[in-house]
């Protein structure tokens, strides 16, 4: 048994990816004058974006799958994810550890918040659903 498949290493690759241009991409506009909510709704975006397109197409391979209801519900968890779960982990570990550093909650929230996202993109978003058959045809081996 494989402990880690190669889906996963592929979202990890795309992680890292789409994190690297949400945290430069704050950083250079950032830099560049605008103002730091408006700096981290674009990083974000960008983000949000580029992990769409490479978790639907490279990640989980569902280019098959109806784009309109994929990016629903990508955007649906990763929105819920990001402002409702990762919320509520940091807030139960500043209340369970109190006086720790404020990263450790952070950093618990973004564990949690990479398997919330990888088992919901997985089962979820990206689910391969079998072909069904068209109505009325004859099952293919019954020729």
């Amino acid at each position: 048994m494989r402990l880690v498949t190669a889906t996963q290493v592929r979202f990890g690759i795309v992680g890292i990816g789409n994190t690297l241009v949400d945290a430069l991409g704050y950083a250079l506009l950032a830099t560049l004058g605008l103002p730091v909510f408006v700096a981290n709704l674009i990083s974000t975006t960008a983000g949000m974006l580029l992990s769409f397109a490479l978790n639907r197409n490279f990640t989980f391979r569902a280019k098959d799958g109806d784009l309109r209801r994929q990016a629903l519900l990508f955007f649906g968890v990763t929105a819920f994810g990001l402002w409702v779960v990762q919320f509520f982990v940091i807030w139960l570990v500043s209340h369970l550890f109190t006086g720790v550093n404020l990263l450790i909650p952070k950093g618990a929230a973004i564990v949690v918040g990479l398997f919330w996202n990888y088992l919901l993109y997985h089962y979820v978003v990206f689910r391969h659903r079998p072909v069904s058959p068209v109505p009325g045809a004859a099952p293919a081996d019954s020729a």
